[in-house]
């Protein structure tokens, strides 16, 4: 079982969770902050790439469907900006039939593809990977 770990260095790492369903988004952000994360939301890619370019999070954990911009555009123009070009992202969908073209293209942006439902335990190990480097 986990632990709040307010001294450690999670406390200083943030983490931009970036989905259009505020449940989602607070259920993650409640769970990393638990951990001791500090976290950032936004609730569309276009509020997300305003985010990630006001508090240059060390990683991003990104929904894929979303309206208007979806996940696999909020990559495409992060991977375009310099300075967040190397950003550690998480696509995390509950598509499971998802293309294998757009998936070889997430991979290709650098990114990992998780399905949902995330556990705790999942989430947790998946932050913990996106922030080794």
């Amino acid at each position: 079982m986990t632990s709040l770990a307010v001294s450690t260095p999670a406390a200083t790492r943030t983490i931009l969770i970036v989905d259009d369903d505020p449940s989602v988004t607070e259920t993650f952000e409640r769970m990393l902050r638990l951990e001791g994360y500090h976290v950032v939301t936004a609730l569309s890619a276009e509020a997300g790439l305003n985010q990630a370019e006001r508090s240059h999070p060390n990683a991003i954990i990104l929904d894929l469907r979303m309206p208007l911009v979806d996940g696999l555009q909020f990559l495409r123009t992060l991977r375009s900006k310099d300075e967040l070009s190397t950003m550690p992202v998480a696509i995390v969908t509950g598509d499971y039939f998802l293309d294998d073209s757009v998936s070889r293209e997430l991979r290709g942006l650098g990114a990992e593809v998780r399905f949902k439902p995330l556990w705790l335990e999942d989430l947790l190990a998946l932050a913990r990977n996106l922030l080794k480097s």
